[in-house]
């Protein structure tokens, strides 16, 4: 076979290859979320999951074995201080509902003084997504 010839051959396996190797599906995580609905709504925080958790960690946690809880609270003091508290946790699954024994938790904490609602609500935003990453952080080797 002639060096052209085998380039060819080569590049036309590699390029099946590629073909058949698809894209993994997003793993079905249960995502459940309890936060405060003042400062993050559901959709928001399961956004954020599927924002925060790469399809490679259901390699490590299954997604029949693992599952994540968020939790925002938080809201306005007298003085329109927003103080926000934001919790990411994985927990094992029990069937279709989690059991509370954390593996991995991360917590963030934030203030923003004289916001509105809209500022509280991105503040928490935020900090949710800062405490989803350190989770992601914790869980993927580097």
């Amino acid at each position: 076979m002639k060096p052209s010839g085998l380039y060819a051959a080569l590049l036309s396996s590699c390029l099946m290859a590629a073909a058949q190797a698809a894209p993994a599906p997003y793993p079905a995580y249960l995502m459940v979320d309890n936060s405060s609905e003042s400062l993050m709504d559901k959709a928001t925080a399961l956004a954020l999951w599927k924002e925060n958790v790469p399809a490679r960690l259901a390699r490590l946690y299954p997604a029949n074995k693992w599952g994540f809880l968020s939790q925002v609270e938080g809201g306005f003091d007298d003085g329109r201080l927003c103080i926000v508290t934001a919790r990411a946790s994985l927990l094992p699954r029990s069937g279709k509902a989690l059991v509370f024994l954390p593996a991995k938790t991360a917590t963030a904490f934030g203030s923003q003084a004289g916001a509105s609602s809209e500022q509280c609500r991105a503040l928490a935003k935020a900090k949710l997504a800062e405490a989803m990453a350190s989770v992601r952080g914790a869980l993927l080797p580097r």
